[in-house]
């Protein structure tokens, strides 16, 4: 069954979301995962793209946005917008949704921010509902 972790942090905006995305596909990539972060639109699989450039700072990581026009990738990222080709691995969601393929994924890593607190209750409220196991973390200077 699909684990769904929410780290919930004290920043307020969706770019330290974006930031912390990039923190955990650093670290899935270390365990050896594969990662789809899946995002609300273009232009944020676009800031998400341009942070896997260099960060955490000086690091790339591997990566590639999954689109209409391109649905493949040896790339051990994906970033999109679209339902993924991914069967397992880690599945950031930054989209406003929680995403109906969530359940093909091994993990589900939820991130919340201030600015989407209830949003974030709400999708606890979802996930407990249906029996998936929970995690919590709350997470105090993260970037450190």
């Amino acid at each position: 069954m699909t684990r769904v972790d929410f780290y919930i942090l004290p920043d307020m905006g969706a770019e330290a979301a974006m930031r912390f995305a990039c923190r955990l596909s650093l670290k899935a990539l270390q365990n050896q995962l594969d990662v789809h972060v899946h995002v609300q639109d273009a232009p944020t699989a676009t800031a998400v793209d341009a942070l896997m450039w260099d960060y955490p700072q000086h690091r790339f990581l591997p990566h590639q946005v999954i689109d209409e026009d391109n649905q493949t990738s040896t790339s051990p990222i994906h970033v999109g917008f679209n339902e993924p080709l991914l069967q397992a691995g880690l599945l950031i969601n930054l989209a406003t949704e929680i995403p109906s393929f969530f359940g093909r994924f091994d993990r589900v890593a939820e991130i919340v921010v201030g600015e989407n607190r209830e949003q974030g209750r709400d999708r606890y409220k979802y996930y407990q509902a249906r029996g998936f196991p929970l995690h919590h973390h709350e997470l105090n200077d993260w970037e450190h």
